[in-house]
C-alpha cells in the first residue's frame, strides 16, 4: 500500500513546528542596526562586529498564532493572490482566453511545417521564446510575485499544448528565477548589494551576463527534455492525475459553442480604457525606465500606448468581443512592466490593474454588476488555498525573528569562513547565502542583513567585493526556487495546485547541478581578472 502523501499545509507547519524547537537550543543573539541609504532608499543594516548574545525567546504557544501573524506580514502577497484569481475567474467566464489558446494552437499548426523550425520544433522555439521573455524580466527588474499571474494563464496553455502544470510553471516561475539569480540588473538584489559594499552601480555586469546565459542554459535544457518526455507519454508526469483539473477546464470550456460577436458595451469600455490612457498619457507624456538609477531610457512610452491601444483595440472589436478582452490582457501585461520599471510599482498597484483589466472585462461582456461579483467571488474561493498557505509560509520566519535566533545562526555562519583560502572563502560564503535563503528568502533583506558583514570581511581576507556580491546573488536566486518559506513559490504552487512535495520530487535535481553551476561560476571572479572585479 502506498503511504499517503502529506498536504502541503502539513509539510510547511511540520517545518513551522521545527522553527519553533530550534528556538530552545539555539542561544539568542543579535547584531546592533544602523541605517543607510542605498539608492535613495533607506535600509536598515547590520553594524559588523556587533553581535552580542541576549535572552533566548523560546516560542511555545506563538508556534499556532504564528499563521495568524504569518498572515499579517505577508498580507500583500495574500491579497494580490485574491484579487488575481477574482479578476481572471471573471476573464475565464467570457471564454477569450480559450479563443486565444485555441487561436494561438492553430498559429503553431500552420508554422510548424516550416523548413527552419522543423529541425528544432515549433513548441520548444515557442517555449524557449516564453523562458527567455520570464528571464530577462527576472534578470533585469527581478520578476517574482509577477509570476503568480501568469501560472493562471500559462498552465492551460501548456495543458493545452501536450506537457503538464509543472512544464507550466517551469516556463514561467522558473525561467524568472534562473534570470533573478543571474541577475544582469536586478535593482532588488544587485542594486542594493553594490550599493552596500560601496561598489558602483551594476558594475562588473559583462561577467554577470555571461553567468545568466550559462545559468539559462542548463536551466532552459532541463525544462525542455522534461517537457518532450512529457509531451511523449504524459502518463509520466508527476501531476497526471493532478492536472485532470486543467484537462476538464479545457475541454469544458470547447469554444464550439462560443457565440462571436460585439456587445456595445464592449465598445463602451473600450472608450474608457483608451480615455483613461490618454489622460496618463497627457500627464506623463515621457517615462524614465529604470533598472535601478540612473534612468535607463526615456521614452513617450504612454502616448505610444495609447495609440497602439486605440488601433489594436478598434481592430479586434469589429472581429470580436474576445479578441477585445485579449487586447486587454495584453495591455495590461505592457503596463505592468512599464509600471515596474518605470513607477516603482508592487504588489498592491499590480493588483489594482489586474481587478481593473477584470473588471473591463466584465463590462465588454456586458455582464450586470452583481453577475461581475459574483465571477470575482468565485475567483477567489478557487484561489483561496493558495492564499492561505502563503500565511502559513510566512509564520515560520517570524517564529525565528521572534526567537532571537536568527541572528545567531547568521553570525555562525559568518565565523565558519575564517582561516581559508580565497577560493574557500568565496565558496563559503555562496553556502552560507544559500542557507540563509532559506530563512530570509527576501532578497532584498537578505542583502540589507549579510552584505555589511561580508564586504569588510572579502577586503580582509583580500578578494574582490565583487566577488561577494555574486556569492550573493546566486546563494539568494537559486534556492528561491525549493524553498516552503517562499511565499511567491507556495504561491505560486498553489496557483497551479501543484503539491509541494511534487514539486521537491521533481525540481531538487535541477537545483542540485545549478548550484554545482554557481559554485564553478564564482572561482574566475577570484582567480582571474575581471572587468568590474
Amino acid at each position: 500500500m502506498l503511504k499517503k502523501v502529506p498536504h502541503t499545509y502539513v509539510i510547511v507547519f511540520a517545518i513551522l513546528i521545527i522553527a519553533g524547537i530550534t528556538t530552545w537550543f539555539v542561544p539568542g543573539g543579535e547584531y546592533e542596526r544602523t541605517t543607510k541609504i542605498v539608492d535613495g532608499v533607506s535600509r536598515t543594516v547590520i553594524i559588523d562586529g556587533s553581535f552580542h548574545q541576549v535572552e533566548s525567546q523560546p516560542q511555545t504557544w506563538q508556534i499556532f498564532s504564528a499563521f495568524f501573524n504569518g498572515f499579517e506580514k505577508q498580507a500583500g502577497i495574500i491579497v494580490f493572490i485574491l484579487m488575481i484569481g477574482g479578476a481572471f475567474w471573471i476573464m475565464n467566464q467570457s471564454r477569450a482566453i480559450d479563443v486565444g489558446i485555441y487561436s494561438f494552437l492553430n498559429f503553431t499548426k500552420k508554422i510548424e511545417h516550416w523548413r527552419a523550425l522543423k529541425f528544432i520544433g515549433v513548441d520548444n522555439v515557442i517555449l524557449i521564446l516564453i523562458m527567455t521573455m520570464f528571464s530577462a524580466f527576472g534578470a533585469i527588474f527581478g520578476m517574482s510575485e509577477e509570476t503568480i499571474a501568469f501560472i493562471i494563464i500559462i498552465v492551460p496553455l501548456a495543458i493545452s499544448m501536450g506537457y503538464d502544470s509543472i512544464t507550466g510553471v517551469a516556463i514561467v516561475f522558473v525561467a524568472a528565477g534562473l534570470g533573478f539569480a543571474g541577475a544582469i540588473l536586478n535593482p532588488f538584489t544587485i542594486g542594493i548589494a553594490q550599493g552596500l559594499s560601496d561598489l558602483q552601480l551594476f558594475s562588473g555586469m559583462g561577467y554577470r551576463m555571461v553567468s545568466w546565459v550559462v545559468i539559462n542554459t542548463v536551466g532552459f535544457s532541463f525544462i525542455l527534455l522534461y517537457a518532450n518526455k512529457i509531451k511523449k507519454n504524459p502518463n509520466k508526469s508527476l501531476t497526471y492525475e493532478i492536472d485532470d483539473y486543467w484537462r476538464k477546464r479545457n475541454s469544458d470550456n470547447s469554444i464550439d459553442n462560443i457565440k462571436v460577436h460585439t456587445p456595445i458595451s464592449a465598445w463602451i469600455s473600450y472608450f474608457i480604457v483608451l480615455a483613461t490612457i490618454i489622460t496618463y498619457a497627457y500627464i506623463y507624456p515621457t517615462t524614465e525606465l529604470h533598472v535601478g538609477t540612473p534612468p535607463f531610457s526615456t521614452y513617450p512610452i504612454l502616448p505610444i500606448s495609447a495609440g497602439l491601444f486605440a488601433i489594436i483595440g478598434f481592430m479586434s472589436l469589429r472581429k470580436s468581443v474576445h479578441f477585445f478582452i485579449l487586447t486587454l490582457l495584453l495591455f495590461t501585461i505592457i503596463f505592468l512592466i512599464v509600471g515596474v520599471m518605470g513607477y516603482d510599482w508592487y504588489v498592491m498597484e499590480i493588483a489594482t490593474l489586474f481587478f481593473v483589466m477584470g473588471l473591463m472585462s466584465g463590462i465588454s461582456m456586458n455582464y450586470d454588476a452583481n453577475l461581475i461579483v459574483k465571477h470575482f467571488i468565485d475567483g477567489v474561493k478557487d484561489i483561496t488555498s493558495a492564499a492561505l498557505v502563503v500565511g502559513l509560509a510566512g509564520g515560520i520566519i517570524l517564529i525565528l525573528q521572534e526567537g532571537k535566533v536568527i541572528d545567531t545562526i547568521l553570525n555562525s555562519l559568518s565565523s565558519s569562513m575564517e582561516g581559508m583560502g580565497k577560493v574557500g572563502s568565496v565558496e563559503m560564503m555562496y553556502v552560507i547565502q544559500n542557507v540563509i535563503n532559506v530563512i530570509i528568502p527576501s532578497g532584498s533583506a537578505k542583502a540589507a542583513l549579510t552584505m555589511p558583514i561580508m564586504a569588510p570581511f572579502s577586503d580582509v581576507i583580500g578578494i574582490s567585493r565583487q566577488a561577494t556580491v555574486m556569492a550573493f546573488q546566486f546563494g539568494d536566486g537559486f534556492t528561491n526556487m525549493i524553498t516552503p518559506t517562499s511565499g511567491v513559490l507556495i504561491g505560486v504552487l498553489g496557483v497551479a495546485r501543484i503539491p509541494y512535495d511534487i514539486w521537491v520530487k521533481w525540481i531538487w535535481k535541477l537545483i542540485f547541478v545549478l548550484i554545482i553551476v554557481g559554485a564553478l561560476l564564482l572561482i574566475p571572479t577570484v582567480l582571474m581578472t575581471l572587468e568590474g572585479f
